[in-house]
């Protein structure tokens, strides 16, 4: 694979980076010369894919820095941007993080009205969702930006989905996290622009990861996209990595605030 020499050597930072589009995009970042720091959250059943990662990784040569802790907990992120200031702080070249992924998937998926009260969804699982999948993204980018760990030429990607827009049975909460989380990669485009920070949010299209499984009747929307899709198929983590990783491109510096759809046609499709 030919690299991007604009990428080598240079630090990105993943933000649910064990599995699904974020393991993807540590896996394509380090082939194009990218170190990789990875914040994750899982349990001892799934650590060994961590590992395989990790191991995947350094075999091509780059660092891995994978860090399991909860990527929304404040006290975690400010443990973790120590440790990342002291990794960085160490290379004679003073590197700081160049690519910034978003990629938290964690929230509730309960009705808003539901038969039984007791069954709908509540203001503090709102809340957590918000907080989980949007609001995270802000306060890791100020946390970046006061420490000086991002700057000129840096890029901050969040991933999205069409329910940002779009509706689905069970996924009240985390469409009003998405629509959150676009609004706030418009805000942070706007007020990075003069550090020369672009901000943009990537619309994967449907994907047969294991975040979506979680979704109640996930089989039928996965079904229903394949349908749909002008493409003739789904969209898989790795279509959306090759993506960030052109886009991470220097050349790309004029590319901010925008909601990019990585889904072979799906969206525009009625």
């Amino acid at each position: 694979m030919e690299r991007n020499s604009d990428l080598v050597g240079e630090w990105a930072l993943i933000l649910g980076a064990s599995s699904g589009f974020g393991a993807a995009c540590a896996v394509e970042l380090a082939a194009q010369g990218m170190n990789i720091f990875g914040v994750h959250l899982d349990r001892k059943s799934t650590l060994p894919q961590v590992g395989d990662l990790v191991r995947n990784i350094r075999g091509m040569g780059r660092e891995a820095v994978f860090i399991n802790a909860n990527a929304a907990d404040a006290n975690k992120r400010s443990e973790i941007i120590d440790s990342i200031t002291q990794t960085l702080s160490s290379e004679a070249e003073n590197r700081r993080i160049r690519i910034l992924l978003h990629s938290l998937a964690f929230g509730t998926l309960k009705l808003f009205i539901a038969e039984e009260e007791a069954s709908a969804v509540t203001k503090a699982q709102i809340d957590m969702t918000i907080d989980v999948m949007a609001n995270s993204l802000v306060y890791w980018v100020q946390d970046l930006m006061v420490r000086k760990l991002m700057g000129e030429g840096g890029r901050i990607f969040a991933l999205t989905s069409a329910g940002g827009s779009k509706v689905w049975p069970n996924y009240g909460a985390v469409s009003a996290a998405k629509a959150a989380l676009e609004s706030h990669i418009r805000q942070l485009a706007l007020e990075l622009a003069p550090a020369g920070v672009t901000a943009n949010a990537i619309m994967a299209g449907v994907t047969n990861t294991p975040a979506l499984q979680k979704i109640p009747g996930s089989t039928e929307m996965l079904e229903r996209a394949l349908q749909k899709n002008p493409s003739r198929r789904l969209t898989t983590p790795e279509d959306v990595a090759r993506a960030l990783g052109v886009l991470s491109h220097r050349k790309t510096q004029w590319m901010t605030g925008n909601v990019i759809a990585i889904d072979g046609g799906e969206f525009i499709v009625g």
